[in-house]
């Protein structure tokens, strides 16, 4: 089956992060409770991310099926993550300590004193979270830097996503590689098949035609 005829058979999935039932951060693998457009119960998913969190938006593409013990589930093949932008969903966020300095009853404390401005303030202004209680300077600058992590991480994810990379291979890229992700691709998509297991080189090439890599061995030249 052609890869077009695999898309066309793909489901899609969006909605609300409520609870990660598990994350290994070795392998990527997690478990979700996703409050589902168009769904009125929680939908499990099942799939892949280098870091998630409850209150995370996720726009997914897989398959439905039956688990024996768990019944309907959706696999994901492919699993974005966006920051929330609701105050629900960016009090769970702030409250699943995804961010270093920034625990349940602070993540409260913040978005009652910024609302949804939050993440500017995070971002933008750092040393205005000191106007919340129990928040010092060496705290506030741990939860700028904890959140520009994050900003990476998720920068890298869309960025293998976009180069037709999978959840489950972006997460060992990103494992193996860290924040030095995009750039080792950038330069020599071939290195993946040496440094991760599972990534060959029909792999190599599609991702190297992606990125107008000319295609191995020719000495990775760009391709004019």
């Amino acid at each position: 089956m052609n890869q077009q005829s695999q898309d066309q058979e793909r489901d899609v999935l969006a909605g609300l992060v409520e609870r990660v039932t598990f994350h290994n951060p070795e392998t990527g693998f997690c478990v979700l409770r996703v409050k589902a457009r168009g769904h009125r119960d929680l939908v499990r998913v099942v799939g892949h991310a280098a870091a998630i969190s409850a209150g995370e938006w996720i726009s997914a593409s897989g398959q439905w099926s039956n688990d024996r013990t768990h019944g309907l589930q959706f696999g994901a093949q492919f699993l974005r993550t966006s920051a929330p932008t609701t105050a629900e969903g960016i009090e769970k966020y702030l409250g699943s300590g995804m961010i270093r300095g920034i625990g349940p009853v602070t993540g409260k404390r913040l978005v009652r004193h910024f609302g949804t401005d939050v993440f500017d303030i995070i971002k933008a202004s750092p040393e205005r979270l000191r106007e919340v209680g129990g928040i010092g300077p060496v705290r506030a600058a741990r939860i700028a830097a904890g959140w520009a992590d994050q900003k990476a991480i998720r920068e890298i994810m869309v960025f293998l996503h976009h180069h037709s990379v999978g959840t489950a291979r972006a997460g060992r890229i990103f494992k193996t590689y860290g924040l030095d992700a995009v750039q080792v691709m950038s330069e020599n998509p071939y290195r993946l098949t040496r440094d991760i297991r599972g990534i060959g080189f029909r792999t190599a090439d599609v991702i190297a035609e992606k990125l107008g890599v000319c295609p191995f061995p020719l000495l990775f030249r760009r391709c004019a």
